[in-house]
């Protein structure tokens, strides 16, 4: 886990000799460094738990395929927030894009060496770029052709990934959860083809107890076989416990590290609440870059963004 702990040096050193000044919200201008994003070729293959006595509900029918997804899952309108979701008007060029195709390619180099297909994004704190990192990552899987991927809001503390989706709040996981609908009808669907979303829903007080109640694990059971990729944003790890429970259904994390921002003391003892076979990576959002003629080739003009 050297690069990693590499990666969390470098933002603390960029936290230590800048100006003071915070960096700019992490949804006005989108800007990461995948470089930072340290793939684990060697690690040892994620072994999926079974639950065989968890059975389906009465009255909810399992996912047998994708047609019957399509024939009950809501097709809604959406306006996603132009300023971060850099996927929906097919402008290759926006800042960020290229960034995110290089995060794809890495992530589809590790599934080559384990098994990936549920990642869970989190970060230590609160205005890292978790969800936009998330929420732009699903946008950039279903860019392949034939690829599906879901993206879900499991931040159900704070939840805010339908604003910047333009999508409506509920249903969702919340309302799944709390036994009160299927997946069906948690589910949505927008102008991307194959991106589908399961927003927070229902925002309820007891969240780890709603998290560990069995029916998450039921979900991801249920709706896996329809989809290529299943991308969890999560509430951050410092505050609260609800991401390492989250966690232990996924098959990989990403951890978001804000540059300037988040103490690197604080990414470190986030990064140590999961197991080293699960953390993939880190991703260092909010960087500046330090070859503007390199930015020039990729997007068109000097941007501060690195790969």
């Amino acid at each position: 886990m050297s690069r990693i702990h590499d990666a969390l040096k470098r933002a603390e050193q960029e936290r230590a000799t800048s100006t003071g000044t915070h960096a700019e919200p992490v949804f006005e201008q989108p800007a990461f460094d995948s470089g930072a994003f340290q793939p684990a070729y060697d690690q040892p293959h994620v072994q999926r738990e079974v639950m065989p006595n968890l059975q389906p509900s009465a009255g909810m029918p399992s996912v047998s395929n994708y047609e019957t997804l399509l024939a009950r899952c809501a097709q809604t309108e959406w306006t996603p927030d132009s300023r971060t979701m850099l996927f929906f008007n097919d402008d290759d060029a926006r800042i960020g894009a290229e960034e995110f195709r290089t995060l794809r390619s890495r992530l589809y180099q590790i599934r080559e060496k384990m098994p990936l297909k549920r990642l869970m994004v989190t970060s230590a704190l609160p205005k890292e770029g978790k969800s936009f990192v998330a929420a732009n990552l699903a946008q950039v899987m279903v860019r392949q052709h034939g690829r599906r991927a879901l993206v879900i809001d499991a931040d159900l503390r704070n939840p805010g990934m339908h604003r910047h989706l333009g999508a409506a709040q509920s249903p969702g996981l919340g309302d799944y959860l709390l036994g009160q609908c299927d997946e069906f009808a948690a589910l949505q669907r927008g102008p991307a083809e194959n991106l589908f979303f399961m927003p927070a829903g229902q925002a309820p007080g007891s969240a780890p107890e709603l998290l560990s109640n069995g029916r998450l694990k039921l979900l991801l059971q249920r709706v896996e076989p329809m989809f290529d990729w299943i991308i969890i944003d999560t509430s951050p790890v410092i505050p609260v416990s609800d991401a390492t429970l989250v966690a232990k259904f996924c098959d990989g994390i990403l951890m978001v590290v804000r540059s300037n921002v988040t103490p690197s003391d604080l990414a470190r003892r986030a990064r140590e609440e999961f197991p080293d076979k699960l953390l993939l990576g880190v991703v260092l959002n909010g960087t500046q870059s330090d070859d503007p003629e390199r930015s020039k080739y990729y997007y068109g003009e000097a941007v501060n963004s690195q790969v």
